[in-house]
């Protein structure tokens, strides 16, 4: 059978454009499905788009990385490095190939920006971004990622591919912490990092939607808790921010977030 991909990113599982929604590769391959675009699922890869557009303008307009974490993007780069290693084994399409390279290089160049770029680098305040994200983010997650898969292939089933996916879905569900944290200890929030966080944000509530939307009218839909808890819970990460956000725009002020206290 051919398999047909229709606006897919990824990978082996297939994941669909920069997010969550696993396919089981060898089941697509036998039975050829297609995968078709959904408005949920188009507006959240389009909302996901608009996070990184919004990010580097903010970087080269503003001049500064004030109140932005280098260490989340650290993180992101991490989820997609592991993630799209099929790019060396797979061919899928060309719109497949181009995303993969480019959401890995464009987060890596952000990441360049803030740490070595001036004068953007010299208003990066590392006193605010020091969540211990390799202690407690990746770590972590690389254990729990290598247990489940374990639990679901065997030690005689162990694919390094699969097990890095995983991985990343794990990752991907607490990358943004970092960020949120270092929003929380500026308070003040710069208008076009905001937007940023709300695409970011926006993109995977979407893609709940997607998934709700896929369960009833697809009949072959395949379920995946895993992913659907690390989905839920990267949205609930965002929950907060979005309160304040959406508040601070109806009322037409400045956007800032409450103290600790």
């Amino acid at each position: 059978h051919t398999v047909r991909y229709s606006f897919s990113l990824d990978t082996t599982p297939v994941i669909l454009t920069g997010a969550l929604e696993l396919v089981d590769s060898d089941y697509v391959r036998r039975k050829g499905i297609k995968m078709s675009m959904n408005i949920f699922r188009l507006c959240g890869d389009m909302s996901h788009v608009f996070s990184i557009i919004v990010l580097l303008l903010r970087l080269r307009i503003a001049k500064n990385a004030q109140g932005i974490s280098v260490r989340t993007h650290e993180l992101f780069l991490l989820v997609f490095v592991t993630r799209y290693l099929d790019l060396f084994t797979t061919y899928y399409s060309v719109y497949n190939s181009v995303m993969k390279v480019l959401y890995i290089g464009s987060t890596a160049s952000i990441i360049y920006t803030i740490k070595f770029q001036e004068p953007i680098c010299s208003t990066y305040d590392k006193a605010q971004d020091t969540f211990l994200h390799w202690k407690f983010a990746a770590a972590p997650c690389a254990v729990l990622g290598l247990i489940t898969h374990l639990i679901g292939s065997g030690f005689a089933g162990f694919d390094l591919l699969e097990c890095l996916w995983t991985f990343s879905i794990y990752l991907e569900s607490i990358a943004i912490l970092p960020q949120l944290i270092v929003l929380q200890r500026y308070r003040d929030v710069e208008n076009l990092t905001g937007n940023y966080i709300f695409f970011m944000g926006a993109y995977r509530a979407l893609y709940i939607l997607n998934w709700i939307y896929r369960a009833h009218v697809e009949p072959n839909y395949r379920h995946h808790f895993v992913v659907y808890f690390c989905g839920v819970l990267q949205t609930i990460l965002y929950a907060d921010f979005f309160y304040y956000f959406l508040k601070s725009k109806a009322r037409g002020g400045r956007f800032s977030l409450p103290t600790a206290g």
